[in-house]
């Protein structure tokens, strides 16, 4: 074993290593969000939590991912610790396809046919399409795909590099003396545990000892308790997610660890104990990459058997381990967690939004009634919204171009885009209502009034902006394009009524029916009020436009252009049912 043997193994680990995670990322983006949010959206049903658990770390090829993105829906509320346990134990199912992949490197035959399956044979092919998908073409997603088999590609070169590297090491006294050290079951375990916590990776562990086992040194005694420990490493990556998060959060990765933990002492206990009256022949044999699989595939599945009947007993255990406080938990809907799962993430985003957006709006509505009867109590708790809001600006458009630096998909990045616009406005609606509340403060302290054409007039207008407020949360809420249209005919309506109270006023001024005070009071009402509704459009406008690409060219006419029939119909509906004399 010379140096470019040490060389050659230490590169073909990192190209393993590399691989493994660039086609790992481009599978979960490529799965546009689909399975996780599958996933968040779980029943109390075990059964189909640890199918969607098993599915999920199939397509992205890493349990701790899995688990990692399970922890997040936990701390967020989207996902409660009993429906997470079966996803966890899923997951360990789902990581083991990763190892049959890999078996495909100990396919020895002459037949050609056969031969074909053995990953050195079609990875060069992989490599050169992917190459040209990933560099020539533009298409998004075509992009990823390249991206999915060149990381296949170098994953398996590294495998069969390793496997190379290693090669002399049949050869030599030392190596095979140090594998039998691991033949006592606790040096086996402690060995696959350390090594899967210092890479964080089950299935690249599993890879390394598939590697080794090329060498024709590697026993079923030595493999099956360095397989059992990896199972435990992995858990490492769940528990440092879990720290600063909620009990909840805290509760599924120590679940995770005492299901893995559970799994190897019993199942390690039940084997050596046969092992003694039984005394398999087979544990002296040399294990290949295939047994290794077999091996990982059984131990997991036995786990999950043994412990899917006591997930109540399991949560109940992680409860007393991770105690209550007694204090309320936070939940962190805004959980940078989940920016492993973007299109989770931008769901989880939305509904914040849509919390913005039903504040401010109901902080205009509560600063309009002042104008009719102050409240000192109503002013303070506008004061309060205002500042609730404005946090949730920052912590949002912070979350937003954190998750922007992430890898997303057109649309992802479509809809990023889309709420960095419409926190604005909605910060803007929420300052309106505090420039509301200000103008009825001044009315209050100073003992004015405004004349009952003014009132008459002013609630009309008000009317209006309700009737566009209520649209606005409507489109926001649901993406409701049909009420989106209704929001600019409406609001140029709303710029009419400002024209012409200002105008009203005026008439009043001069038939002294009214004072000079006042109407400053009144323009400033008036022009917060059409502000608003500027805002409404300009988000109505913006969720119009990211969907522009599902609405045709003729379709969108009708919602931006003023000269479309349809846009001048309902302008026309609106003027009549707010018009004033």
């Amino acid at each position: 074993m010379g140096i470019l043997n040490i060389l050659n193994l230490v590169g073909g680990l990192a190209l393993f290593l590399f691989g493994m995670q660039f086609m790992g990322d481009a599978l979960e983006k490529r799965a546009g969000g689909k399975l996780e949010s599958i996933l968040a959206r779980m029943t109390s049903n075990k059964w189909k939590g640890l199918l969607l658990g098993l599915a999920v770390t199939a397509v992205i090829q890493s349990s701790s991912a899995t688990t990692v993105m399970v922890v997040g829906f936990v701390n967020s509320g989207i996902m409660v610790l009993r429906q997470a346990i079966s996803v966890i134990m899923g997951a360990n199912i789902g990581t083991t396809v990763t190892s049959w992949i890999l078996s495909l490197t100990g396919i020895q035959s002459d037949n050609i046919f056969v031969s074909l399956l053995k990953p050195s044979s079609f990875t060069p092919i992989l490599a050169l399409i992917g190459i040209i998908l990933y560099m020539f073409l533009k298409s998004n997603k075509s992009k990823d795909v390249g991206q999915i088999l060149l990381g296949f590609a170098v994953l398996m070169f590294g495998m069969e590099s390793m496997s190379d590297a290693v090669a002399p090491l049949k050869d030599v006294p030392e190596f095979q003396d140090i594998l039998l050290m691991f033949t006592n079951p606790v040096l086996g375990v402690l060995a696959g545990a350390i090594l899967t916590a210092v890479i964080q990776s089950s299935s690249a562990s599993v890879g390394i000892l598939q590697a080794l086992s090329s060498t024709g040194q590697i026993t079923f005694g030595s493999a099956i308790p360095i397989i059992m420990g990896q199972n435990i490493g992995t858990c490492v990556t769940a528990l440092i997610s879990s720290i600063g998060a909620n009990k909840g959060a805290k509760r599924a990765a120590v679940v995770h660890l005492c299901f893995n933990i559970g799994g190897t002492i019993i199942w390690l206990t039940v084997f050596e104990v046969l092992n003694m009256f039984i005394h398999f022949d087979f544990l002296a044999n040399q294990i290949g990459v295939m047994g290794i699989a077999i091996v990982h595939s059984v131990f997991n599945v036995l786990c999950t058997l043994t412990f899917i009947p006591l997930t109540k007993q399991l949560e109940k255990l992680a409860c007393i381990i991770v105690r209550d406080n007694h204090k309320e938990q936070k939940i962190q809907t805004l959980d940078t967690r989940l920016y492993a799962t973007p299109a989770v993430a931008i769901e989880n985003c939305s509904k914040v939004v849509i919390q913005m957006a039903t504040e401010a709006f109901t902080s205009i509505k509560s600063a309009f009634s002042l104008i009719l009867k102050y409240d000192q109590n109503i002013a303070e708790e506008i004061r309060n919204s205002e500042k609730k809001v404005d946090k949730l600006e920052d912590n949002i458009g912070n979350y937003l171009l954190g998750l922007s630096a992430q890898s997303l998909t057109d649309k992802d990045n479509l809809t990023v885009s889309k709420y960095l616009h419409l926190i604005g406005d909605l910060e803007r609606i929420s300052d309106h209502a505090v420039g509301l509340m200000s103008s009825a403060k001044e009315i209050d302290e100073k003992s004015l009034t405004f004349s009952d054409t003014a009132k008459k007039e002013i609630k009309q207008m008000y009317c209006a902006v309700e009737e566009i407020l209520n649209y606005t949360l409507k489109t926001l809420t649901d993406d409701d394009l049909r009420s989106a249209a209704e929001i600019g005919p409406l609001e140029e309506v709303i710029d009419e009524l400002k024209n012409q109270l200002q105008k009203n006023h005026i008439k009043r001024l001069q038939n002294k029916g009214c004072t000079i005070e006042m109407g400053f009071i009144l323009s400033d009402i008036t022009t917060i009020l059409e502000r608003v509704s500027d805002h409404c459009n300009n988000i109505a406008l913006c969720i119009i436009e990211a969907n522009r690409e599902s609405m045709g060219i003729h379709e969108q006419s009708k919602y931006l252009k003023k000269s479309n029939p349809l846009f001048q119909e309902k302008y026309e509906k609106y003027y009549d049912k707010y018009a004033i004399a």
